[in-house]
């Protein structure tokens, strides 16, 4: 099994955990918002929900993702990941949409609540969260899919911590107002964090630079390669979170230094900048100057190759 085949197992079987975990508890939260009459404790259960979908769509994202490409989908189902964090984005969005709606109803007319019995299923479900939260966080960093799931249990986190305030607040002073306030600042808490991974995502789905590369420096290091004298048609962009790609023309002095040269550019791309997948055309004559966009028949001078190394 390869290290990325590895990596992939291990955050599945983390989010089947995580999904149990989520799935399991939500019934009893929702359950307890309504008895309860805590719109805290619905926020927190409708973040829960958001929890256990998206988790659910992570996991699939996971399986659908390591199929192998096939005559219609030339890259493989990688990209899946991407529409999955990119659809618990929008989730998250509704959801903290009708929590700012209700809390502003709530506001105008404060409704019975049972703290006691809030403040026993708000602290389950803080300790279903921190499990969870362990669960994902090494997958984090290297997955936007796994991100956006890790992102979900961490507001969800943060909701719990507030409806504990929130009911023994309530039981102490029985300030009912004090239920829609922290939902709804639940529900402003999660909106930022909710636009940044959308905002990630979309830059991906647009083939956008992936976060953390500069265009700028690449084009300049692969300048600076003994034998090319210029770049052009230069494109970065990433199938999902863990996998940049480039394609780009080369330049070069002299025809009979073709193979180094593109040698030398793979392994500056994969040692510096970490993209692995790499499609370079190399060129004696830059082929915009006889009209030839690259795109189309390659010029008789010019030598093309697509070099993958090693992860």
């Amino acid at each position: 099994m390869s290290e990325g085949q590895s990596r992939a197992s291990t955050n599945a079987n983390r989010l089947r955990i995580a999904l149990a975990l989520t799935g399991t508890f939500l019934i009893a939260e929702v359950v307890g918002g309504i008895v309860t009459g805590s719109l805290a404790l619905i926020s927190d259960a409708a973040h829960m929900l958001t929890d256990t979908i998206g988790l659910a769509i992570a996991l699939a994202a996971l399986r659908v993702g390591q199929r192998p490409a096939d005559s219609q989908r030339t890259f493989g189902y990688q990209r899946f990941e991407i529409l999955a964090a990119a659809a618990n984005a929008v989730l998250l969005f509704a959801v903290a949409g009708y929590i700012l709606w209700e809390g502003y109803q709530r506001l105008v007319q404060p409704q019975e609540i049972q703290s006691i019995a809030m403040l026993g299923i708000a602290a389950l479900g803080l300790v279903i969260n921190l499990v969870a939260m362990r669960l994902l966080d090494d997958g984090k960093e290297a997955s936007l899919n796994i991100k956006g799931a890790y992102l979900e249990v961490w507001s969800d986190f943060l909701g719990s911590i507030g409806v504990i305030a929130a009911a023994i607040i309530i039981w102490i002073t029985d300030w009912r107002w004090v239920d829609p306030l922290i939902a709804i600042a639940i529900g402003l808490w999660v909106l930022p964090r909710t636009w940044s991974l959308l905002r990630e995502t979309t830059n991906i789905l647009l083939e956008g630079v992936p976060e953390g590369l500069d265009l700028k420096l690449i084009e300049t290091d692969l300048r600076l390669i003994s034998g090319v004298t210029s770049v052009h048609d230069l494109h970065v962009w990433a199938l999902s979170s863990d996998a940049p790609s480039l394609s780009a023309h080369l330049v070069v002095a002299d025809r009979e230094i073709h193979e180094a040269v593109r040698k030398d550019a793979s392994e500056l791309l994969a040692e510096r900048f970490k993209i692995a997948h790499v499609t370079l055309q190399t060129e004696v004559t830059d082929c915009r100057a006889s009209g030839n966009t690259g795109h189309g028949p390659i010029v008789a001078d010019a030598s093309q190759a697509s070099l993958e190394m090693p992860r």
